[in-house]
């Protein structure tokens, strides 16, 4: 059968589970638009580039759908690159189709032209530039590269002509990646070490959350008695209610002050999935000598942030039952439980209003199952140790980028993915300004997703940095005069409905109303200045 080159994209897309696509049109990839659409694709205009990529993600989390974001050439494939990196860095199997013009045409055009393989290739897992007749065999590549492994964003430069040109191609097929099992004699060598251990800790990340390993991380630690740790993005892997379960760590100093001290009196670590680019630098080789380190990964380890004594590269819950073992008493004392009754207290906060009474009083007014998107600033680093997950995915955010401007987008892609639980995306004032558009496209899509934003008129988490170093306060702060921008005027300029609070009753009474309405709402919580001293 003959078809165009673009539609044997959208079919192989389509056969990998991909339902959207996100971008913006340009010239260049009106068929390849028309392909997706002829595949079943349901093709969703956004206002950047970059809001395209973290719908695509959020849509991901939800549903495990394909991500998949089209950018024209030039300044359209310019624009994505902060959230092709993001992918990179936050393991997210994104496909990456742009524009281009045919090889021939290039020799002696130059308008918006360059090279886009050389821009994105230090950002993906791999480039591919599709060939007439090789079309289905550039896509199962692809594909295959962007979800085996430890995944994350491929990139397809697919020409006019390709994709506009006719062609004759069987569908390849994708080779299905499987982690299997290490072998039997590292398996051995690590169930011994816990055997041996009487105070063995986990450590979850990334990994385990791609690979849907939760439940079997849940079940491994209790039944051998092992305290779990968590990244910020592994957040609910174990629910943050269990009292073995001591929260998410990375960020916080205040946090690390509390779990360093309890993973220098492991005598085991015992790492699934745990991948530390979410990490800072006082995570840089934090296990000592005398302890054995157990990695549990899907890949091989390059990132020298720690050593390993036994890696196991393998399906982490396949591994997990193989490693089950008859366990020794195990943290004899109260240690765990001392440590997660001080995290629990030292983010409680003091006081009627501020950043704490922001999150306590949004985790009270939303349901358990909401999904929670966070973007980067000082507000993320304090909700992620307040906010209590049940389960996994339910608290989205850059972790690895840790970039601006991604939580509103990772939002309607999560609605768009689970149209009946509710979504809330909290945000700096910076943050929102930084990709205010997505408002629109959230009312053209009719997403009724809440939206915090925290207005202090600074870039506070810099502003604390700017300070501890003692230099002047330069670039930092905004709002001329102190008049910031009207948040809640700009909500119902893009179509939603918005509203400034002071107090925490005010903040529950919108919450609440927010749930019941059927398009965005945007609640501007005012804050201090300054008022994250000492919350992190």
């Amino acid at each position: 059968m003959t078809t165009t080159g673009a539609e044997i994209i959208g079919l192989a897309l389509a056969g990998a589970g991909a339902t959207h696509a996100f971008g913006i049109p340009g010239g260049e990839v009106l068929a390849l638009i028309q392909g997706l659409d002829a595949a079943g694709l349901r093709f969703v205009l956004v206002k950047h580039e970059n809001g395209g990529g973290f719908m695509a993600e959020g849509l991901w989390h939800m549903t495990g759908a394909l991500p998949v974001l089209v950018a024209t050439l030039g300044p359209g494939v310019a624009n994505a690159v902060n959230v092709v990196a993001n992918a990179m860095q936050d393991r997210v199997p994104l496909v990456f189709l742009t524009g281009c013009i045919d090889a021939a045409e290039a020799e002696t055009y130059t308008h918006q032209v360059f090279d886009h393989q050389a821009l994105l290739r230090p950002v993906v897992k791999g480039s591919f530039r599709l060939a007439p007749g090789a079309v289905a065999a550039g896509m199962a590549k692809a594909i295959a590269l962007a979800t085996s492994g430890q995944p994350g964003p491929v990139h397809v430069d697919v020409p006019i002509g390709v994709a506009e040109g006719l062609a004759a191609e069987a569908p390849c097929a994708v080779w299905a990646a499987t982690g299997g099992l290490p072998s039997s004699e590292a398996l051995d060598r690590a169930r011994a070490a816990l055997v041996g251990a009487k105070r063995p800790l986990a450590i979850a990340g990334v990994d385990a959350v791609n690979e849907a390993a939760g439940p079997a991380i849940t079940e491994f630690c209790r039944a051998h008695g092992i305290p779990l740790i968590t990244t910020y993005k592994g957040k609910g892997l174990m629910p943050e209610s269990d009292s073995l379960c001591l929260g998410a760590a990375g960020l916080s100093p205040k946090a690390d002050r509390i779990l360093m001290p309890l993973i220098a009196q492991a005598d085991a670590l015992l790492l699934l999935g745990y991948d530390p680019i979410e990490m800072r630098i006082g995570w840089r080789n934090p296990f000592a000598l005398s302890q054995q380190v157990i990695d549990i990964a899907p890949a091989p380890r390059s990132h020298g942030m720690h050593r390993a004594d036994l890696p196991l590269i393998g399906d982490l819950a396949l591994t997990l039952q193989a490693l089950a073992h008859s366990a020794p008493p195990r943290w004899t004392d109260s240690e765990p439980a001392s440590a997660r009754a001080a995290l629990r207290a030292a983010f409680a906060g003091t006081g009627d209003w501020g950043p704490h009474a922001v999150f306590a009083t949004l985790r009270q007014a939303m349901p358990p199952e909401t999904v929670v998107t966070a973007d980067s600033g000082a507000h993320r680093i304090l909700v992620s140790q307040m906010w209590n997950c049940p389960a996994p995915r339910l608290m989205l955010q850059s972790s690895g980028l840790c970039t601006m401007a991604c939580a509103v987008p990772l939002a309607a892609g999560a609605r768009l993915g689970r149209p009946g639980s509710p979504v809330l995306a909290f945000v700096g004032d910076a943050g929102l300004e930084m990709g205010a558009g997505e408002l629109a496209t959230l009312a053209e899509q009719r997403l009724p997703i809440v939206i915090c934003v925290l207005v202090d008129q600074s870039l506070t988490l810099i502003e604390m940095k700017q300070r501890a170093s003692q230099r002047p306060n330069l670039g930092v702060d905004f709002g001329g005069l102190g008049r910031g921008t009207d948040f809640a005027a700009l909500a119902q300029a893009f179509g939603g409905h918005g509203v400034d609070v002071r107090d925490s009753a005010a903040l529950m009474r919108e919450a609440q109303a927010a749930l019941t309405r059927d398009h965005f709402t945007l609640i501007a919580a005012h804050i201090p200045r300054r008022a994250y001293d000492g919350a992190f």
